[in-house]
């Protein structure tokens, strides 16, 4: 009896260390007006697979909606990112970035390169060195006013008509979308990176959507890429084949 215990504690230590070997840590980026919890899923789903998952707020949003001030921008985004990853002593990390959160990644993988083993744009902003994020979806600046709803706190996100409901979308700091990206680290450039292209039949198709323009650019940069149909927040209305895709990318 104590030869078969042996024997079946052996092979449950070393199935645990196979699935430590292959365990993944992954930091997900959430977009503008968002917040962690639409990754919350996501997460769980990933955690369930025995992989390590990190989902941070940025300042000002989700439940750090109450710490809204003019003064937010993208330095201080991608320096909640950057002493995430610094603070945890993570290392190999998966980093993901949703819509938005392409500009913060970039800023990321080029603060700490070292840190990230690999990038994935969930369609996301691929932004270009000296251009803010208006600019990188191709908004003049000076038109902002006219193409969103801004006022003293922010970004409104017109959609919301429920400002009781939690968890829900808030106010975006305007200054993250006209603060002009720096990026000067060329090792953030052999990163292995994805691009994942979400585009609905029903409004057009894939070039009809907003996002077209970084999914030719990841095409242009010969980076992999995938293409889902969903819609901009694959999270939320296509979570089993947002998740398989993460997975692929461990």
């Amino acid at each position: 009896m104590s030869f078969i215990k042996n024997i079946a504690l052996l092979f449950s230590c070393f199935i645990g260390l196979n699935v430590y070997a292959q365990q993944t840590t992954y930091v997900i980026v959430h977009g503008a007006w968002g917040g962690a919890w639409q990754f919350k899923k996501t997460a769980q789903r990933l955690t369930n697979e025995g992989h390590i998952v990190y989902r941070p707020t940025m300042t000002g949003l989700g439940e750090r909606y109450h710490l809204m001030n003019d003064d937010i921008n993208l330095d201080t985004h991608s320096k909640d990112i950057v002493n995430t990853i610094l603070f945890e002593n993570l290392n190999d990390v998966v980093l993901v970035g949703h819509s938005y959160g392409g500009m913060v990644i970039s800023a990321v993988a080029d603060s700490i390169p070292e840190r990230i083993k690999k990038m994935v744009y969930l369609d996301a902003i691929i932004p270009e060195d000296g251009y803010n994020a208006l600019e990188s979806l191709g908004i003049n600046p000076a038109e902002a006013s006219s193409r969103f709803n801004i006022d003293r706190s922010g970004i409104i996100p017109t959609w919301v008509k429920d400002t009781t409901k939690m968890p829900r979308d808030v106010s975006h700091p305007l200054s993250t979308f006209t603060q002009k990206i720096r990026l000067k680290n060329n090792k953030r450039l052999a990163l292995p990176t994805t691009y994942i292209f979400t585009y609905e039949s029903a409004k057009g198709g894939i070039e009809k959507d907003d996002f077209y323009p970084f999914y030719q650019k990841a095409l242009k940069n010969k980076w992999k890429t995938v293409k889902l149909e969903a819609s901009h927040n694959p999270q939320i209305d296509k979570l089993d084949q947002l998740v398989h895709i993460l997975l692929e990318e461990k």
